[in-house]
């Protein structure tokens, strides 16, 4: 399953992290954004141990969202050594998380 970041602890989890990090922005009345968590739950586990994939919700952490100008949802960015890597937004298939995701590892 994955983790919940918030404004209190992303910094801690994603910038500090050693392993590369899928950080899913999403909200709860967001359509895409449930078509898309099934899809970052398979990656969790098909990456686990390798990669950290964790959920941010935008309506709760309104400083974390802004400071990474997350102005459409679902927007997934690739963390690697503490600064973005890649980013997707909109609701894609499984094939383009993983194609971004294998670059950075």
């Amino acid at each position: 399953m994955s983790t919940e970041v918030n404004d209190k602890n992303f910094d801690e989890l994603v910038i500090k992290s050693d392993k590369p990090v899928l950080v899913d922005f999403w909200a709860e009345w967001c359509g895409p954004c449930r078509m898309v968590a099934p899809i970052m739950e398979e990656i969790s586990h098909e990456y686990d141990g390798k990669v950290l994939v964790v959920k941010c919700d935008v309506d709760s952490s309104p400083e974390v969202a802004a400071k990474y100008s997350i102005r459409n949802i679902p927007t997934v960015l690739y963390f690697k050594g503490g600064k973005v890597a890649d980013k997707q937004v909109g609701a894609v298939p499984k094939n383009n998380f993983v194609a971004k995701l294998n670059a950075l590892i």
